[in-house]
């Protein structure tokens, strides 16, 4: 017997809520590591450069999911 709105193994699919930020005073960005390849979504404040940490991108979902919660089409990476 399958219940409406459950999938296989009983998980639900997750929804994304749409967050804010300052679009004035940061900019979204990847902090990419060139030492072991780890890469770090978040927020650079403009005027101060210091770097607000989101989440960790340990794949391709990640990312969409990051771009998809804060309304991006588009990140740049930092190295």
């Amino acid at each position: 017997m399958k219940k409406e709105g459950i999938q296989l193994f009983g998980r639900t699919p997750k929804k994304v809520t749409r967050l804010e930020y300052d679009k004035e005073q940061k900019t979204p960005i990847i902090k990419c590591s060139i030492c072991n390849g780890e890469q770090i979504a978040g927020f650079k404040h403009h005027q101060t450069g210091k770097f607000e940490e989101i989440m960790l991108i340990r794949n391709e979902k990640d990312l969409e999911e990051f771009k998809e919660r804060y309304g991006l089409a588009e990140v740049p990476k930092e190295y």
